[in-house]
């Protein structure tokens, strides 16, 4: 098949799949996902005024201190040129899917050759967890996006002779677009230089890339920087935004079993009064046969933090509030940890690493609850052999000498990991490294049935 066709047909099977999950998701688009909101209305704001905030309607200025700018602008830019509303985000993401099995596809090619890249192309274009999130106005599709791209131009940097710094610019602007899509990336142009200086030392153009990637990075984000300074009084990526709820929710995440905490939530949150709520807990509790102890520490935590910034009723207030509230989550976070530091620690390298990588459910967010265990484990078990295959993979272009691809691509799955083992751990913040695994994974798969194809012959 000649790579025009084969390019073809990877973008027509990832069309096709797209539009399976914006029918299969409509029903939920105004139920479900509440982080869409926010993200609706910030690209609305700068669609229709320029201005990155919540309230371009309110006499001054009010800065945006959850969320960065990377998706809000993308969400404009469709707004702009598409229209309003959930249907174009959805549409213009099925683009952006269908860019990501392509760049995949060109990654592939890269490292191993045109069998392999086809293949690796059409398994990111059936991977359905990847237009399940494409169908939802959330980050999780542009951050993929973004990420495997800037992989994909740091290669081509590191892999030519003489244009390379090109290649390494374009990178860095794209690492810098990831990382204010999602903050969670800022650090990782730094695993990939070290990745890349530690492997190929000898390499003069290793470190004369590495330094163009870093200084381009830097003024790229720098202006945001800048904004949150001049505006908050401080540098930082995202003031309220930052790890100090995502470091108490990560206490939780494996204290309690997922869907008791999601309960509990509910109950906290639509039960003001707090001999209610004990009442109620403690009957949940009864009911689950659990202590009844941690799971009431749970829910007074959450309300007490979370009326921190709910109360304030004034937009400046309230911004200032939540970012207060970020560092009582941190202090909070922080003292659950030295409860049993030892267990923490064991919990988030067995169980939060598990959430992490394995268990993605592409089912509609109003019917997963009613998915029977069996049904769960099901799904899971896949995505569990998927990740050990793309170990495999490494191991596979670590032998065959592509040492300098072998370090970028593991560097990247290494970071994520790192990053969330600390953190809170949803298998949707995997996936931005997903495109990655799956090539991985083809890669592993291919050198198999090669082998067993070479031992048939000889036999």
């Amino acid at each position: 098949m000649s790579r025009t066709y084969a390019r073809l047909l990877i973008a027509l099977v990832a069309a096709a799949h797209a539009a399976f999950f914006i029918v299969y998701q409509r029903p939920d688009w105004d139920t479900e996902w509440t982080d869409q909101v926010g993200y609706t209305r910030l690209g609305r704001a700068l669609a229709q005024t320029g201005r990155f905030t919540r309230y371009p309607d309110y006499p001054t200025f009010v800065p945006e201190v959850i969320r960065t700018p990377g998706y809000p602008v993308f969400v404009a830019a469709v707004n702009r040129t598409i229209g309003e509303g959930h249907m174009p985000v959805a549409i213009a993401q099925a683009g952006v899917f269908a860019a990501i099995c392509l760049l995949v596809y060109g990654l592939a090619r890269m490292i191993a050759g045109d069998g392999v890249a086809l293949a690796a192309g059409l398994a990111t274009a059936l991977y359905p967890p990847l237009p399940y999130y494409g169908a939802l106005t959330l980050t999780e599709v542009f951050t993929t996006f973004l990420v495997t791209l800037a992989v994909y131009l740091w290669l081509r940097s590191l892999r030519s002779a003489g244009s390379g710094v090109g290649w390494a610019i374009g990178a860095a602007v794209i690492f810098a677009w990831a990382a204010l899509t999602r903050p969670s990336f800022q650090h990782l142009p730094i695993f990939l230089i070290a990745a890349a200086c530690l492997i190929a030392p000898r390499v003069a153009r290793a470190w004369r890339r590495s330094a163009v990637l870093i200084a381009v990075f830097a003024a790229t984000i720098a202006p945001w920087l800048l904004y949150n300074y001049a505006h908050l009084g401080m540098f930082t990526f995202t003031p309220a935004g930052g790890i100090g709820r995502t470091l108490w929710e990560g206490t939780w995440q494996i204290a309690l079993p997922g869907r008791v905490q999601s309960m509990l939530t509910d109950i906290a949150d639509t039960t003001p009064d707090r001999a209610d709520l004990d009442r109620k807990v403690r009957a949940l509790a009864g009911d689950e046969r659990l202590d009844p102890a941690p799971m009431l520490d749970y829910v007074h935590q959450w309300q007490d933090i979370r009326r921190i910034w709910t109360e304030p009723q004034e937009p400046w207030a309230r911004a200032r509030a939540r970012i207060a509230a970020d560092g009582e989550y941190l202090r909070v976070g922080l003292e659950n940890i030295g409860h049993n530091r030892t267990l923490h620690v064991f919990r988030r390298l067995t169980r939060g690493l598990m959430l992490l990588w394995m268990t993605e459910i592409p089912v509609r967010y109003s019917d997963i609850n009613n998915l029977p265990p069996l049904a769960i484990r099901a799904i899971w078990l896949p995505q569990a052999l998927l990740v050990v295959a793309a170990m495999a993979g490494l191991v596979v272009l670590w032998r065959r000498g592509a040492h300098v691809e072998a370090a970028a691509l593991g560097a990247t799955i290494v970071y994520v990991t790192a990053v969330h083992a600390v953190l809170y751990s949803e298998a949707r913040y995997a996936l931005p490294a997903k495109p990655i695994v799956l090539l991985l994974a083809v890669v592993a798969v291919w050198d198999l049935a090669v082998m067993r194809n070479r031992r048939r012959r000889s036999s």
